[in-house]
């Protein structure tokens, strides 16, 4: 029998927000596994969501957000099915979180099949002769692991979805918008984003926005 408590199916809701029997059923699954668990409730949420991806979200907002006194400047445009949950506050705050994290994290596109693939063969090729060329040699499935794992860090850094939530690193942004869809029962999706920074692509001092933000966030509570 798995090794858990009520005190660990508590946890699990308060974390992942999905009912107490399916969170159970997940501790089970996992063996008592407590990410395991966390993992496998994410997976089926996002099966869940991707039943409502054949619907169609025309309504949504354009939001904006402006940080550090108009130096960093973010617009983007996320889609739900009807307009009384785009005036929602549930959604309202979802993008306003998404709109911070594009400010903090610089993502370049929204998902990984956004990402040009002759960009991604070509990073790939670049990380399998650096492997390849590492003094100590090691087997060629070593080697593709080792690629497969540099590659899926380059989306977590350049895709959206796949980055971590700076306001909770324990779940991505993927998994935050899934689970705003099992509260309010509707496709969301991001469909475009641009970001301004003051003097970018200029020389200047290096700027943590990410750990700025937070603390920002901090103050407020």
């Amino acid at each position: 029998m798995a090794n858990f408590t009520s005190a660990d199916v508590m946890k699990l809701r308060e974390q992942t927000g999905v009912g107490m029997m399916d969170c159970k059923k997940a501790l089970v699954e996992a063996d008592g596994n407590f990410e395991a668990a966390v993992k496998i409730l994410r997976e089926k949420g996002m099966a869940s969501a991707a039943k409502k991806q054949g619907r169609i979200a025309s309504e949504g907002v354009v939001s904006s957000y402006i940080h550090m006194g108009g130096r960093i400047g973010v617009l983007v445009e996320v889609n739900c099915e009807t307009d009384f949950v785009a005036r929602s506050d549930a959604f309202l705050e979802l993008v306003h979180d998404i709109a911070m994290q594009i400010a903090a994290s610089k993502p370049e596109v929204v998902s990984i099949e956004d990402v040009d693939p002759a960009k991604v063969a070509s990073e790939r090729e670049i990380l399998t002769v650096q492997a390849q060329n590492d003094p100590k040699p090691k087997p060629a499935a070593v080697i593709e692991k080792m690629v497969e794992g540099r590659i899926k860090k380059y989306y977590k850094e350049v895709c959206l979805l796949e980055q971590d939530f700076v306001k909770d690193p324990s779940k991505t942004i993927g998994t935050l918008i899934n689970e705003t869809v099992a509260k309010i029962g509707e496709k969301i999706s991001v469909r475009r984003f641009v970001r301004y920074e003051v003097g970018e692509g200029l020389e200047k001092r290096e700027n943590n926005f990410a750990q700025e933000i937070m603390e920002q966030v901090n103050q407020a509570k």
